[in-house]
């Protein structure tokens, strides 16, 4: 039988952790507490507390979460911080909803958060939403209730079979995993977590199970130094092993340059519209990364792949020269690896070994993609002798400007008209082209960060989006989950500078996670959701069209009040679209005008009309598109 004699009661713990915190509260924060002997190197603390201290030194001060019998002790420590005022804790109605909301506040912001939840079902709940982070690179901490560690039988709601460790398994497969199996090795876990949550080039997820039994462990004399702090470095430069001078031959030999923008050139647009003007090349870029090159950059065709722009797929079909910038390569980026048909070859500038050496013919530079480019370009200007390949405009540019133009000129017929008569409302509505332009014009005017939910709304969004700076657009493409958008509207809240979002979505992505409309005024978030309502799953619709036909199983036949719904919580604020551009910039002013979160219904165009929509300009390998995209893709041979 265990020692308990040493182990405090209810009320003690609770003095002791209260006088911890009071002195961490009072000194300025763990460190300076530290520094000044506010706070003794040793400490007798449950595990639970310890876990909350080693994640405050991390600067990981807010956690959503949703409670539950698995977590009920590291709930209490997080009380008792919050209490003093060291972290902010944000209950929330869904574990789904909280891992967008964390996901968001780390994109927009760059600020760290944790997802408590219970055992079970919450804790896979919180791990499926976890796709989000995983794919787009944001660190997110990640801490779920765990079957005990003494195996006395099963616990409700762990994974029913007779084995150790199992839910550890489902994570360690999605990501990094560490189960506090025991107490003695959360320094250990703390770290890796630091290391996958703040990886200087892809952050990702880190999941941090607790055995119920192991959080309210006694910890005596522990030391705080334990703890670990800082951040990883970040990678220099791609190390120059004759790979500058073999890319800058390849840049120099090619006539059709192509550069693809992938998500971990976010800080890299400088450098990479530098390395457009001296190559002569052209940019396509990835939805994540919108606004990486102002919009209306004379080299930047925008968005490629199998929902890209007219122009971006034309210089991805054309170039003769591809030069990759931190992208995975996903398959709607590169119109599942067809993107690229008269391409010679590949420079791939990536930090990751395996994404680098994606595509043949390849000269893959390991490194920090911005560091990495000034070095290329410097290469290029001494080979240059200072000036740009190609002195005015060439046939190239040319080229793709005409399409751009084309482009353009496409988006513009659909935007002149704005209206189409739509068979299931049996009037005149919207088209989705027509109201994400006047939405997300209106957010940039309005200073609102746009937030896209997956489906139709998400990929006619970045078609439309027109930013001229990083930030402005966030389109989660990478796991494209439902409910995203409008779950991070809540981030608005949780952010050390509130900021305005407009969440854009369909109908069946809100009706994903609804219960943003209550979290979000509990919580205070500022924002508006734009409810494009066209009672289908569109996308999908669309795709069963193309393809068979026919499209089957995607739409319905219930009407739903949203605007009821909405007025149902107290302080949301809901609006109709109205059925004009006019009508929806109202609404939308009014919207921004209700302090605190809104709703605006607008219903939409779905049908045949290709004035409806932007169109495919890719390819993908889904459905009967298969055997065609598989075979030009081993002809290809990239």
């Amino acid at each position: 039988m265990p020692d308990t004699k040493n182990f405090p009661s209810f009320e003690e713990l609770t003095r002791d952790r209260e006088k911890r915190a009071k002195a961490i509260a009072e000194a300025g924060g763990l460190e300076k507490a530290l520094q000044s002997g506010a706070m003794p190197k040793y400490v007798d603390v449950s595990l639970s507390e310890a876990i909350v201290l080693g994640l405050l030194r991390q600067g990981v001060t807010r956690f959503l979460v949703v409670l539950g019998h698995g977590s009920t002790e590291i709930g209490e420590a997080l009380r008792v911080y919050a209490k003093a005022g060291l972290v902010k804790v944000y209950p929330v109605r869904s574990e789904i909803e909280a891992s967008h909301a964390a996901a968001a506040l780390r994109w927009v912001a760059g600020e760290k958060a944790a997802v408590v939840t219970s055992i079970g079902p919450g804790a896979l709940q919180a791990l499926a939403a976890s796709l989000v982070p995983a794919s787009d690179g944001l660190g997110v901490w990640y801490l779920f209730g765990d079957e005990t560690s003494e195996d006395e039988g099963f616990n409700m709601q762990q994974i029913p079979r007779h084995e150790q460790n199992l839910f550890l398994r489902l994570c360690s497969t999605l990501g990094e995993a560490y189960s506090l199996h025991t107490p003695g090795s959360l320094n250990t876990a703390l770290r890796r977590g630091l290391v996958a949550v703040d990886h200087p080039h892809r952050q990702r997820p880190f999941y941090l199970l607790l055995p119920m039994n192991t959080q309210s462990a006694w910890m005596p004399q522990f030391n705080l130094d334990e703890l670990p702090l800082g951040a990883p470095p970040a990678l220099p430069a791609a190390v120059d092993d004759g790979s500058y001078s073999q890319a800058a031959d390849w840049l120099l030999k090619a006539k059709r340059v192509v550069i693809r923008a992938g998500g971990g050139a976010r800080e890299a647009g400088l450098e990479i519209a530098e390395l457009a003007d001296l190559a002569d090349g052209v940019v396509a870029t990835s939805p994540l990364v919108s606004g990486v090159i102002v919009y209306h950059h004379p080299r930047n065709m925008t968005v490629g792949g199998s929902k890209g722009s007219i122009c971006g797929n034309y210089a991805m079909e054309e170039g003769d020269l591809l030069v990759v910038v931190g992208s995975r390569s996903v398959c709607q980026s590169d119109s599942s690896r067809t993107a690229y048909p008269k391409a010679e070859g590949a420079i791939h500038v990536n930090a990751d070994w395996n994404d680098a050496m994606h595509y043949n013919k390849t000269i893959p530079m390991i490194g920090d993609a911005a560091a990495t480019l000034r070095l290329l370009n410097e290469k290029l200007r001494q080979r240059l002798g200072g000036k740009p390949k190609v002195k005015g405009e060439s046939e190239w540019l040319k080229a793709c400007r005409k399409e751009k133009e084309r482009w353009n000129a496409y988006k513009a017929e659909r935007y002149n008209h704005p209206k189409l008569y739509d068979e299931k409302w049996k009037r005149e509505l919207l088209t989705q082209p027509a109201a994400i332009k006047t939405a997300t014009d209106w957010a940039r005017k309005n200073g609102a960060v746009a937030f896209f939910d997956a489906g139709d709304v998400q990929a006619n969004g970045f078609q439309i989006v027109e930013d001229d700076r990083l930030g402005q657009t966030f389109t989660e493409t990478g796991a494209s989950y439902m409910g995203f958008g409008v779950c991070s509207l809540l981030a608005a809240a949780l952010a050390d500078k509130p900021f305005y979002g407009l969440a854009l979505t369909g109908d069946g992505s809100f009706m994903m996670n609804p219960q943003i409309l209550i979290d979000g005024v509990e919580h205070g978030a500022r924002g508006c959701i734009l409810l494009l309502d066209n009672r289908r799953m569109a996308a999908i619709s669309g795709l069963q069209t193309a393809q068979y036909g026919e499209a089957f199983a995607t739409d319905d036949r219930v009407e739903i009040d949203y605007m009821a719904m909405a007025g149902a919580v107290q302080g949301v604020a809901a609006f109709h679209g109205g059925y004009s551009i006019e009508e929806l910039i109202r609404a939308l002013d009014r919207a921004k005008a209700h302090d605190g979160l809104s709703l605006v219904h607008l219903p939409v165009y779905y049908g045949s009309d290709p004035l409806g929509g932007l169109g495919a300009w890719g390819r993908w390998n889904v459905g009967n598109w298969v055997q065609e995209t598989q075979a030009l893709r081993h002809k290809i041979g990239l």
